[in-house]
């Protein structure tokens, strides 16, 4: 799925969960909408897979609606996309991650490509769990260094289905040799905007240092 393409704007590359536990609803609407004002967007998924959005509501239900009878509203096969065509990278935030994305190889290779040539990554909320893919053949992390911020377990904890999940990210990331903040919020929705919009953006365009990620590169998400 690619969203309307202007010649002069540069590719960038929205990959999303395919998986039952779904895409955020108000995130996804965040990020496609801000991102298209700046960006030629390409949507993808693991498979092609149509997103299953969650937590949608009065304030995004029309716009969810709208979206979903686009020509445009069918995602691309994450498994087929070359990062040397894009420009920048976003991952919403997705409940679903963990239980695709962060095992990806297709992403892990895209994300490693994204680390080499140092283009910019952002990965949103939850969708911070997709960046746990992205591992060398010695099985370091690629993005061992930086600072992360996420959801904290805290949150984690008091959501259903904690003790089924596949990985606890803030115990990668800290055993990958990287630094993680669980920012209070980034799970849940406030109302009018997102916990992620106004705290959980991951912007990756070099080793990060602190806690302040989320003003680096992409200001608007």
């Amino acid at each position: 799925m690619a969203s309307e393409r202007l010649p002069s704007r540069p590719a960038c590359l929205l990959v999303a969960s395919g998986a039952a536990e779904g895409v955020s609803a108000q995130s996804f609407l965040h990020c496609f909408t801000l991102a298209s004002a700046a960006f030629n967007l390409q949507v993808a998924t693991p498979g092609g897979k149509t997103m299953d959005f969650v937590d949608v509501n009065e304030g995004n239900a029309r716009w969810v609606q709208d979206f979903r009878l686009k020509a445009y509203a069918s995602p691309a096969k994450l498994e087929s996309i070359d990062g040397a065509r894009y420009h920048a990278l976003l991952i919403p935030s997705c409940p679903g991650a963990l239980a695709d994305l962060a095992s990806s190889g297709s992403l892990a290779r895209i994300l490693q490509h994204f680390r080499s040539e140092n283009k910019p990554i952002c990965a949103v909320g939850h969708g911070v769990a997709a960046l746990c893919c992205a591992t060398h053949e010695d099985r370091s992390w690629v993005f061992q260094g930086y600072s992360i911020t996420g959801p904290s377990v805290y949150e984690l904890v008091r959501a259903p289905g904690f003790a089924r999940l596949p990985l606890i990210v803030e115990d990668f990331v800290k055993d990958a040799g990287a630094s993680f903040s669980g920012e209070p919020g980034l799970g849940r929705h406030w109302p009018g905007a997102t916990a992620e919009t106004q705290a959980g953006c991951l912007a990756l365009w070099g080793p990060l240092r602190g806690k302040g990620s989320g003003s680096q590169g992409a200001p608007g998400l």
